[in-house]
């Protein structure tokens, strides 16, 4: 699977699962530890931890797996590292104090609609 299609399956669990903000940033031109990042948020920690969850357990249905998941303990920013594709999901207070949209503004800022698989 290419790095766009696992990227849409990323923002198309975290819409279906009411993940708030996302964002994807292209960094191909930028980086070569990753394609793409996910940005996103939950309201909770609770909620954090939920996405993350669903994340990882539909691309699992799919036979992806993270290299890893870093943050899950605390909840407050999970990581899930999938190559191609590095996830970052937030609670709001942390993503405005990491502000990583700022931190990789050289990147292309990707339309999130274009990310969505039909439904």
């Amino acid at each position: 699977m290419d790095a766009k299609e696992l990227a849409k399956q990323v923002v198309t669990s975290l819409d279906k699962h009411k993940a708030e903000n996302i964002r994807v940033i292209g960094i191909t031109e930028l980086t070569s530890i990753a394609d793409y990042f996910v940005i996103a948020e939950g309201t909770s920690t609770t909620m954090v931890k939920s996405l993350s969850d669903y994340v990882e357990e539909e691309l699992k249905a799919g036979g992806i797996e993270p290299s890893r998941i870093e943050g899950y303990a605390s909840s407050s920013w999970v990581l899930m590292d999938y190559g191609s594709v590095v996830v970052h999901i937030f609670q709001s207070e942390t993503r405005t104090f990491y502000d990583l949209e700022r931190l990789w503004k050289d990147g292309v800022q990707l339309d999130t609609t274009d990310f969505l698989l039909e439904k």
